[in-house]
């Protein structure tokens, strides 16, 4: 579950653990809550007065901040980890405080479990009550509840799952979401089509429908185009984006996009397809494609045999063989 992988990480980043948290190294600039003694040089203070007011056997806070920071030391940010877990080590050393315990959960504004075999997004998620971005890539998601999202989130990237219905995330979906990020996954129209209306993402900015299974292109931009704050558009490697009409369509379709399959829509890419959304007859439900074999391995060469001599009673070996194209 999402929660374990949460834990897993938390762990991983020792923000109880030497040089962060409460212990030996810091006990004399906080009490037994964690709380700054008073007295004790602040985080503005002089760091050369800090170092001589150090007792022995502990180290000012700008020494365990660099130990942090150092990519040499052994305490360094493992790999894998965002510039957000690098600040809460920080807070771990400087303000532990608040980090004890359940405050973390008010502190988090961005989680990235990435690659982890998560499976399922359970609700104990709810804990993060700050929560804007939360990026599970490459995991192993096959469904996600909305009501076990929290409300505050702007930006949910799903991408390489196994999603292939959104009738769950779109039962409450998070009001406030600007990016789905939705690509490499196993939606197809037109049964998921109705989910990507405004009804559902009325602030949603960028989309990422990238290499899924859409192939009604009419009936998708008709339901995309309620989406009146979109400005990003992904459908690379949907069969959709073979129809070769398909660019010019959903710039004139969608006149507010500002970036199509990652490429910057220009005014004179604009005007040279003005008026194709008026011409859906142009829009045809079939693609050419076209298959070149350049070289097949471990089939015998036929030019390498020898020609058999006149009137030889040598038996003769024929060779047929059966190409299959699957799509």
């Amino acid at each position: 579950s999402i929660s374990a992988a949460f834990w897993d990480h938390l762990r991983r980043l020792g923000l109880q653990d030497f040089p962060c948290g409460l212990g030996s190294w810091n006990e004399s600039r906080f009490d037994a809550h964690g709380r700054p003694c008073r007295g004790q040089p602040g985080l503005g203070a002089d760091p050369a007065g800090q170092e001589e007011a150090m007792p022995l056997g502990e180290e000012s806070p700008d020494a365990l901040v660099e130990l942090l920071r150092d990519w040499h030391s052994p305490w360094a940010l493992p790999p894998g980890c965002t510039a957000q877990d690098q600040h809460l080590r920080e807070m771990a050393v400087l303000t532990p405080e608040l980090l004890r315990g359940s405050n973390i959960f008010q502190v988090l504004r961005s989680l990235r479990i990435v690659g982890k075999g998560v499976e399922e997004v359970d609700e104990g998620l709810l804990q993060l009550q700050q929560l804007e971005e939360l990026i599970l890539s490459a995991n192993q998601i096959s469904r996600i509840t909305s009501a076990h999202l929290p409300r505050t989130l702007k930006v949910l990237e799903l991408c390489c799952n196994a999603v292939a219905d959104l009738q769950d995330l779109c039962a409450q979906p998070p009001p406030e979401l600007q990016h789905l990020g939705l690509g490499y996954n196993r939606l197809c129209g037109p049964s998921q089509n109705k989910y990507l209306t405004a009804d559902f993402w009325p602030n949603l900015v960028s989309l990422d429908l990238s290499f899924n299974n859409f192939t009604d292109l009419l009936e998708l931009v008709s339901q995309l185009s309620s989406l009146q704050k979109l400005r990003i558009l992904l459908l690379q490697g949907n069969p959709l984006a073979l129809i070769p009409t398909y660019r010019g369509f959903l710039m004139d379709s969608l006149p507010k996009l500002s970036i199509l399959d990652d490429i910057h829509i220009g005014p004179d890419e604009r005007h040279q397809f003005r008026g194709l959304a008026r011409q859906p007859e142009l829009i045809r439900s079939e693609a050419r494609v076209v298959v070149s074999v350049g070289e097949i391995k471990g089939v015998p060469d036929p030019s390498a045999h020898q020609q058999l001599e006149a009137g030889s009673e040598a038996p003769v070996i024929t060779y047929s063989y059966c190409v299959t194209y699957e799509f």
